[in-house]
Protein backbone atom coordinates (compact mmCIF):
# COMPACT_ATOMS: atom_id res chain seq x y z
CA UNK A 1 0.00 0.00 0.00
CA UNK A 2 2.86 2.27 0.89
CA UNK A 3 4.79 1.84 -2.52
CA UNK A 4 1.47 2.66 -4.18
CA UNK A 5 0.86 5.28 -2.71
CA UNK A 6 3.86 7.09 -3.13
CA UNK A 7 3.44 6.41 -6.83
CA UNK A 8 0.11 8.53 -6.60
CA UNK A 9 0.35 11.85 -7.52
CA UNK A 10 -1.01 15.03 -5.82
CA UNK A 11 -2.67 18.16 -6.63
CA UNK A 12 0.62 19.32 -7.70
CA UNK A 13 1.18 16.82 -10.25
CA UNK A 14 4.18 15.70 -7.35
CA UNK A 15 4.01 11.65 -6.04
CA UNK A 16 2.82 12.09 -1.88
CA UNK A 17 5.24 11.32 0.19
CA UNK A 18 4.55 9.04 3.30
CA UNK A 19 6.37 8.85 6.97
CA UNK A 20 6.05 5.54 8.61
CA UNK A 21 7.17 6.38 12.74
CA UNK A 22 7.58 2.73 15.21
CA UNK A 23 8.50 2.54 18.13
CA UNK A 24 9.97 -0.60 19.83
CA UNK A 25 6.84 -1.74 21.50
CA UNK A 26 5.38 -2.25 17.59
CA UNK A 27 3.29 0.68 17.05
CA UNK A 28 3.67 2.40 13.69
CA UNK A 29 2.13 5.61 12.71
CA UNK A 30 2.09 6.64 8.75
CA UNK A 31 2.03 10.31 7.90
CA UNK A 32 1.38 12.01 5.03
CA UNK A 33 3.53 15.40 3.89
CA UNK A 34 0.18 16.30 1.82
CA UNK A 35 -1.76 18.62 4.53
CA UNK A 36 0.86 17.17 6.98
CA UNK A 37 -1.83 14.49 7.56
CA UNK A 38 -2.03 11.53 10.05
CA UNK A 39 -2.79 8.71 7.81
CA UNK A 40 -3.06 5.51 9.92
CA UNK A 41 -2.50 4.45 13.70
CA UNK A 42 -1.92 0.76 14.05
CA UNK A 43 -1.85 -0.85 18.03
CA UNK A 44 -0.52 -4.30 18.47
CA UNK A 45 -2.88 -5.92 20.47
CA UNK A 46 -2.33 -8.42 23.28
CA UNK A 47 -4.37 -10.76 21.38
CA UNK A 48 -2.63 -10.61 18.51
CA UNK A 49 -4.84 -8.00 16.99
CA UNK A 50 -3.21 -5.32 15.29
CA UNK A 51 -6.20 -2.64 15.31
CA UNK A 52 -6.01 0.51 13.04
CA UNK A 53 -7.56 3.18 15.64
CA UNK A 54 -7.47 5.87 12.76
CA UNK A 55 -9.97 6.79 9.80
CA UNK A 56 -8.36 7.65 6.63
CA UNK A 57 -8.94 6.56 3.25
CA UNK A 58 -6.68 6.21 0.34
CA UNK A 59 -3.91 9.22 -0.17
CA UNK A 60 -5.08 10.18 -3.57
CA UNK A 61 -8.51 10.59 -2.11
CA UNK A 62 -7.46 13.09 0.35
CA UNK A 63 -7.47 15.98 -1.12
CA UNK A 64 -11.22 14.70 -2.77
CA UNK A 65 -12.71 14.57 0.81
CA UNK A 66 -14.40 17.17 2.60
CA UNK A 67 -14.00 15.52 5.94
CA UNK A 68 -10.45 16.93 7.10
CA UNK A 69 -9.17 13.28 8.20
CA UNK A 70 -5.90 13.62 10.00
CA UNK A 71 -5.47 16.93 8.42
CA UNK A 72 -3.63 19.91 10.07
CA UNK A 73 -5.95 22.40 10.00
CA UNK A 74 -5.34 26.66 10.04
CA UNK A 75 -4.61 29.34 9.99
CA UNK A 76 -7.78 29.12 12.41
CA UNK A 77 -9.05 25.87 13.09
CA UNK A 78 -12.93 25.46 13.53
CA UNK A 79 -15.55 28.34 12.44
CA UNK A 80 -15.18 32.38 11.96
CA UNK A 81 -18.83 33.65 12.34
CA UNK A 82 -19.29 35.79 8.76
CA UNK A 83 -15.64 35.03 7.58
CA UNK A 84 -14.75 38.33 9.36
CA UNK A 85 -12.11 38.90 11.78
CA UNK A 86 -11.08 42.26 13.69
CA UNK A 87 -9.90 44.73 16.00
CA UNK A 88 -11.38 47.84 17.20
CA UNK A 89 -12.37 49.70 13.65
CA UNK A 90 -10.48 47.28 11.69
CA UNK A 91 -12.49 44.71 9.91
CA UNK A 92 -10.83 42.19 7.89
CA UNK A 93 -12.95 39.99 5.19
CA UNK A 94 -11.93 36.00 4.73
CA UNK A 95 -12.81 33.46 2.35
CA UNK A 96 -16.28 32.10 3.23
CA UNK A 97 -16.50 28.04 2.60
CA UNK A 98 -19.34 27.38 4.88
CA UNK A 99 -22.20 29.37 4.03
CA UNK A 100 -20.79 33.05 5.02
CA UNK A 101 -18.72 31.11 7.54
CA UNK A 102 -15.13 30.33 7.43
CA UNK A 103 -14.43 26.81 8.59
CA UNK A 104 -10.59 25.41 9.14
CA UNK A 105 -8.59 28.27 7.43
CA UNK A 106 -11.15 28.83 4.22
CA UNK A 107 -11.39 26.82 0.77
CA UNK A 108 -7.65 26.74 0.39
CA UNK A 109 -6.37 26.06 4.06
CA UNK A 110 -3.53 24.54 4.95
CA UNK A 111 -5.26 21.16 4.81
CA UNK A 112 -4.92 21.77 0.34
CA UNK A 113 -1.03 22.11 0.82
CA UNK A 114 2.39 20.22 0.71
CA UNK A 115 4.30 21.04 3.74
CA UNK A 116 8.12 20.86 2.93
CA UNK A 117 9.78 17.71 4.93
CA UNK A 118 12.29 19.73 7.30
CA UNK A 119 13.38 16.13 9.41
CA UNK A 120 12.76 12.60 9.55
CA UNK A 121 13.97 9.20 11.85
CA UNK A 122 12.35 6.23 12.41
CA UNK A 123 10.13 8.17 15.18
CA UNK A 124 10.20 11.59 14.53
CA UNK A 125 9.13 13.75 11.06
CA UNK A 126 8.77 17.37 10.84
CA UNK A 127 7.22 19.71 8.50
CA UNK A 128 7.11 23.56 7.81
CA UNK A 129 4.87 25.58 5.56
CA UNK A 130 4.86 29.46 4.20
CA UNK A 131 1.50 31.54 4.32
CA UNK A 132 2.21 34.63 2.62
CA UNK A 133 -0.01 37.86 3.11
CA UNK A 134 -3.09 37.71 2.36
CA UNK A 135 -3.50 33.87 2.35
CA UNK A 136 -7.35 33.11 2.43
CA UNK A 137 -7.96 36.87 4.12
CA UNK A 138 -5.36 36.38 6.82
CA UNK A 139 -3.11 39.29 7.17
CA UNK A 140 0.57 38.96 6.70
CA UNK A 141 3.46 36.40 6.26
CA UNK A 142 3.22 33.07 8.61
CA UNK A 143 5.60 30.51 9.07
CA UNK A 144 4.10 26.97 10.44
CA UNK A 145 5.92 23.96 12.02
CA UNK A 146 4.40 20.63 12.81
CA UNK A 147 6.20 17.57 14.53
CA UNK A 148 5.17 14.57 15.02
CA UNK A 149 6.54 12.45 17.23
CA UNK A 150 6.08 8.49 18.70
CA UNK A 151 7.39 8.08 22.27
CA UNK A 152 8.88 4.64 23.83
CA UNK A 153 5.12 5.33 25.67
CA UNK A 154 2.87 4.60 22.56
CA UNK A 155 1.88 8.15 22.53
CA UNK A 156 1.89 10.60 19.19
CA UNK A 157 3.17 14.67 20.16
CA UNK A 158 1.87 16.65 17.85
CA UNK A 159 3.75 20.01 17.62
CA UNK A 160 2.59 23.73 16.23
CA UNK A 161 4.84 26.38 16.13
CA UNK A 162 3.95 29.21 14.26
CA UNK A 163 5.35 32.98 13.63
CA UNK A 164 3.69 36.34 12.15
CA UNK A 165 4.99 39.32 10.52
CA UNK A 166 1.36 40.86 10.96
CA UNK A 167 -0.85 40.98 13.93
CA UNK A 168 -3.12 37.41 13.13
CA UNK A 169 -5.14 35.15 15.02
CA UNK A 170 -3.60 31.88 14.91
CA UNK A 171 -5.27 28.21 15.95
CA UNK A 172 -3.78 24.75 14.71
CA UNK A 173 -5.08 21.37 15.20
CA UNK A 174 -5.36 18.41 14.01
CA UNK A 175 -8.46 16.87 13.01
CA UNK A 176 -8.13 13.09 13.23
CA UNK A 177 -11.22 11.20 13.93
CA UNK A 178 -10.70 8.03 16.05
CA UNK A 179 -12.55 4.88 16.20
CA UNK A 180 -10.90 2.75 18.79
CA UNK A 181 -13.09 -0.14 18.05
CA UNK A 182 -13.22 -1.75 13.96
CA UNK A 183 -14.06 0.86 11.66
CA UNK A 184 -17.75 -0.59 10.86
CA UNK A 185 -18.59 0.35 14.30
CA UNK A 186 -20.26 3.07 15.86
CA UNK A 187 -18.54 5.28 17.17
CA UNK A 188 -20.99 6.28 19.95
CA UNK A 189 -20.95 2.96 21.81
CA UNK A 190 -17.03 4.15 22.99
CA UNK A 191 -16.74 6.02 26.32
CA UNK A 192 -15.84 9.52 27.13
CA UNK A 193 -14.75 11.50 29.80
CA UNK A 194 -13.45 15.48 29.47
CA UNK A 195 -12.04 17.69 32.08
CA UNK A 196 -14.23 20.77 31.28
CA UNK A 197 -17.04 22.23 33.61
CA UNK A 198 -17.83 24.53 30.60
CA UNK A 199 -19.01 24.01 26.77
CA UNK A 200 -19.82 26.59 23.92
CA UNK A 201 -23.50 26.57 22.46
CA UNK A 202 -23.59 27.05 18.86
CA UNK A 203 -26.68 27.37 16.68
CA UNK A 204 -27.60 25.30 13.65
CA UNK A 205 -24.44 26.32 11.57
CA UNK A 206 -22.64 25.77 14.33
CA UNK A 207 -21.61 29.70 15.23
CA UNK A 208 -21.29 30.22 18.74
CA UNK A 209 -22.99 33.40 20.73
CA UNK A 210 -21.62 34.96 23.28
CA UNK A 211 -22.43 32.89 26.44
CA UNK A 212 -20.03 29.99 27.73
CA UNK A 213 -22.30 27.47 29.28
CA UNK A 214 -21.81 25.24 32.60
CA UNK A 215 -22.20 21.66 31.60
CA UNK A 216 -24.32 20.76 35.02
CA UNK A 217 -27.28 18.99 34.41
CA UNK A 218 -26.99 18.85 30.87
CA UNK A 219 -26.60 16.42 27.82
CA UNK A 220 -22.64 17.58 27.65
CA UNK A 221 -21.26 16.62 31.05
CA UNK A 222 -18.85 13.88 30.39
CA UNK A 223 -16.98 14.73 33.91
CA UNK A 224 -17.73 11.02 34.79
CA UNK A 225 -16.87 8.72 31.66
CA UNK A 226 -20.15 7.89 29.84
CA UNK A 227 -21.22 6.44 25.73
CA UNK A 228 -22.16 8.72 23.90
CA UNK A 229 -25.14 7.26 22.83
CA UNK A 230 -26.26 7.80 26.22
CA UNK A 231 -27.39 11.22 26.13
CA UNK A 232 -27.32 11.33 22.49
CA UNK A 233 -29.52 14.04 20.88
CA UNK A 234 -31.44 14.64 24.31
CA UNK A 235 -31.58 17.98 23.97
CA UNK A 236 -32.18 21.20 21.18
CA UNK A 237 -28.36 22.28 21.91
CA UNK A 238 -27.35 18.85 20.00
CA UNK A 239 -29.99 18.37 17.82
CA UNK A 240 -29.34 22.05 16.22
CA UNK A 241 -25.98 20.19 15.22
CA UNK A 242 -27.14 16.82 14.59
CA UNK A 243 -25.32 15.70 17.74
CA UNK A 244 -22.23 16.20 19.55
CA UNK A 245 -20.21 19.02 17.85
CA UNK A 246 -19.44 21.68 20.50
CA UNK A 247 -15.79 22.82 22.04
CA UNK A 248 -15.44 22.47 25.74
CA UNK A 249 -13.42 24.83 27.45
CA UNK A 250 -11.10 22.66 29.57
CA UNK A 251 -10.19 22.84 33.45
CA UNK A 252 -6.56 25.23 33.49
CA UNK A 253 -4.69 21.81 35.09
CA UNK A 254 -5.39 19.83 31.39
CA UNK A 255 -1.87 22.34 30.34
CA UNK A 256 0.66 19.71 30.61
CA UNK A 257 1.13 16.11 30.32
CA UNK A 258 0.33 15.07 33.61
CA UNK A 259 -3.37 15.51 33.93
CA UNK A 260 -5.54 14.98 30.66
CA UNK A 261 -7.98 16.50 28.86
CA UNK A 262 -9.78 13.53 27.87
CA UNK A 263 -10.28 9.99 28.50
CA UNK A 264 -12.24 7.80 25.12
CA UNK A 265 -12.70 3.87 25.54
CA UNK A 266 -13.12 1.38 22.62
CA UNK A 267 -16.75 -0.09 23.21
CA UNK A 268 -14.54 -3.87 23.94
CA UNK A 269 -12.88 -2.38 26.89
CA UNK A 270 -9.39 -3.10 25.14
CA UNK A 271 -7.81 0.25 24.30
CA UNK A 272 -8.14 3.36 26.31
CA UNK A 273 -6.48 6.55 24.80
CA UNK A 274 -5.53 9.68 26.84
CA UNK A 275 -5.50 13.12 25.00
CA UNK A 276 -3.17 15.22 27.03
CA UNK A 277 -2.73 19.35 25.49
CA UNK A 278 -1.82 23.00 25.97
CA UNK A 279 -5.10 24.25 24.14
CA UNK A 280 -7.64 25.86 26.16
CA UNK A 281 -10.31 23.98 24.70
CA UNK A 282 -11.73 20.61 22.66
CA UNK A 283 -14.27 20.56 20.29
CA UNK A 284 -16.18 16.98 20.56
CA UNK A 285 -17.61 16.04 16.83
CA UNK A 286 -19.41 13.01 16.69
CA UNK A 287 -19.11 11.72 13.09
CA UNK A 288 -22.52 13.70 12.70
CA UNK A 289 -22.05 14.09 8.59
CA UNK A 290 -19.12 11.27 7.64
CA UNK A 291 -21.53 9.44 5.48
CA UNK A 292 -20.18 8.87 2.45
CA UNK A 293 -16.34 9.64 3.26
CA UNK A 294 -13.91 7.89 1.81
CA UNK A 295 -12.27 4.68 3.63
CA UNK A 296 -9.18 2.42 2.99
CA UNK A 297 -10.96 -0.51 1.85
CA UNK A 298 -12.60 1.24 -0.97
CA UNK A 299 -16.00 1.51 1.04
CA UNK A 300 -17.70 4.50 2.36
CA UNK A 301 -17.76 6.02 6.20
CA UNK A 302 -21.13 6.17 8.30
CA UNK A 303 -22.16 8.88 10.13
CA UNK A 304 -20.80 8.52 13.39
CA UNK A 305 -18.38 6.03 12.23
CA UNK A 306 -15.35 8.24 14.25
CA UNK A 307 -14.86 10.79 17.18
CA UNK A 308 -12.54 14.03 16.24
CA UNK A 309 -11.33 15.84 19.61
CA UNK A 310 -9.47 18.46 18.04
CA UNK A 311 -7.20 20.50 20.38
CA UNK A 312 -7.72 24.54 20.09
CA UNK A 313 -9.34 27.70 20.86
CA UNK A 314 -13.00 28.26 21.26
CA UNK A 315 -14.47 28.39 17.66
CA UNK A 316 -14.96 32.38 16.94
CA UNK A 317 -12.63 33.50 18.85
CA UNK A 318 -10.98 36.20 17.02
CA UNK A 319 -14.52 37.85 17.35
CA UNK A 320 -14.90 37.56 21.32
CA UNK A 321 -12.08 38.71 23.43
CA UNK A 322 -13.92 38.17 27.02
CA UNK A 323 -13.95 34.33 26.84
CA UNK A 324 -11.96 33.09 29.77
CA UNK A 325 -8.44 31.70 27.54
CA UNK A 326 -5.30 33.34 26.77
CA UNK A 327 -5.56 35.82 23.53
CA UNK A 328 -5.64 34.00 20.02
CA UNK A 329 -4.59 36.77 18.08
CA UNK A 330 -0.31 36.71 17.47
CA UNK A 331 1.65 39.24 17.35
CA UNK A 332 5.32 40.04 15.60
CA UNK A 333 8.07 38.68 17.64
CA UNK A 334 5.68 36.31 19.37
CA UNK A 335 5.81 32.36 19.08
CA UNK A 336 2.53 30.38 18.58
CA UNK A 337 3.15 26.33 20.26
CA UNK A 338 0.18 24.15 20.80
CA UNK A 339 1.38 20.99 21.57
CA UNK A 340 -0.99 17.91 22.00
CA UNK A 341 -0.78 14.19 22.87
CA UNK A 342 -2.97 10.99 21.92
CA UNK A 343 -1.74 8.38 24.38
CA UNK A 344 -3.09 4.74 23.69
CA UNK A 345 -2.97 1.77 26.86
CA UNK A 346 -4.12 -1.02 25.73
Amino acid sequence: MLNEAESAMAPDGQPFQLTVLQNRAGMRVCVMDWGATWLSCLLPLASGEIRDVLLGCAPEQYPQQNAYLGASVGRYANRIANATIGQGSDIIPLVANQGSHQLHGGPEGFHTRRWQTLHKDNNQVSYQLNSPDGDQGFPGNLNVQVSYHLTEKNALEIEYRAVVEKHCPVCMTNHAYFNLDDHNMDVRDHKLQLFADYFLPVNSEGIPGNELRQVNGSSMDFRQPKTLFKDFLSDEDQKAVGGYDHAFLLHRTCGSTESPAANLWSSDGQIQMCVYTSAPALQVYSGNFLGGTPNREGGRYENYGGIALESEFLPDSPNHFDWPQPDCWLKPGKLYRSLTVYEFLY
